[in-house]
């Protein structure tokens, strides 16, 4: 289960009304992804709201997540916080109930310093004895990783994968070009996924990929053939999704579409807001040409 690779969606977060986590829900998306051929799940990134979650949510949401993919497709379950401490906290417990990996995120209020930075990354994979994936995402975080700080990482046992979403392509290539083999990089949405499989990627973790899982297994399958011509029509079509979606908040619109395909998923956490009926519509008009 440690080799990585492929398709895995971010996992919305169904809540209901009372904060209770609609598990019924997140156990019937996750099988019918597994079903439409992805290499993952990774419940608790961007997509799954994880801050906005308390520690109670975010536990029933992993163990069911874990559960629901019963060793069918590795689970790499996200760990967040601004304290040292309870990220190590949260990577032992996602462990123990079975997580496949680590997705470890940076949570800052003070800025802190690339030594800062790196050490809180270095404990969570002290911590565990599972494959950690390191994300940046330069959008919502206060302190970024520097290349320098990257390269470290890297030659931790543990850390084998990056996920970048600073949509800086060029970004990509200089970590291929300075970690090599020893940290593999996964796209996020905010790339073009085909082109950064061309140039060395092993896949995407994103939340776009839970409202359209065949079409995204499609691309990667027609990428790892080499097919680039087919692979870039599909990723044409595909990148519409991006285009509305970049335009709201990205769990509303997760959610918004995977309400439209029948899942009873609930709106964002407050302070979010759900789509307007308006926006909505532009969501679904998105979907709708994807079939």
């Amino acid at each position: 289960m440690s080799d990585f690779h492929g398709v895995f969606p971010y996992l919305v977060s169904p809540i209901d009304a009372d904060g209770a986590v609609r598990t019924n829900v997140l156990s019937r998306l996750c099988d019918d992804l597994i079903g439409a051929g992805v290499h993952g799940l990774t419940p608790l990134g961007s997509t799954g709201e994880f801050a906005y979650l308390n520690a109670a949510q975010r536990t029933v949401v992993v163990q069911t997540t874990i559960e629901a993919a019963k060793g069918r497709v590795p689970v790499v379950a996200g760990v967040a916080s601004t304290s040292t401490a309870d990220a190590v906290a949260q990577a032992k417990a996602h462990q123990r109930l079975g997580a496949d990996g680590i997705l470890a995120i940076l949570e800052a209020y003070f800025p802190l310093a690339d030594a800062q930075i790196e050490s809180y990354f270095r404990a969570i994979a002290d911590a565990v004895d599972i494959p950690v994936v390191i994300y940046t995402n330069p959008q919502f975080q206060r302190s970024d990783l520097t290349l320098d700080v990257i390269a470290r990482l890297a030659e931790h046992p543990r850390i084998g994968y990056i996920k970048d979403a600073s949509t800086n392509t060029g970004r990509l290539l200089s970590i291929m070009n300075c970690c090599g083999d020893a940290l593999r990089v996964f796209s996020a949405s905010a790339h073009i996924p085909a082109a950064v499989m061309l140039i060395g990627g092993l896949g995407w973790m994103a939340g776009p990929a839970c409202i359209i899982p065949r079409q995204s297994v499609a691309l990667y399958d027609l990428c790892k053939a080499g097919r680039w011509d087919e692979a870039m029509a599909l990723q044409r079509r595909l990148w519409r999704i991006n285009e509305a979606f970049a335009r709201f908040n990205l769990a509303a619109c997760i959610k918004a579409g995977l309400a439209i395909q029948g899942y009873d998923v609930g709106d964002p956490i407050p302070p979010q807001g759900a789509l307007t009926v308006e926006q909505r519509k532009i969501v679904e008009a998105a979907l709708g040409q994807m079939s």
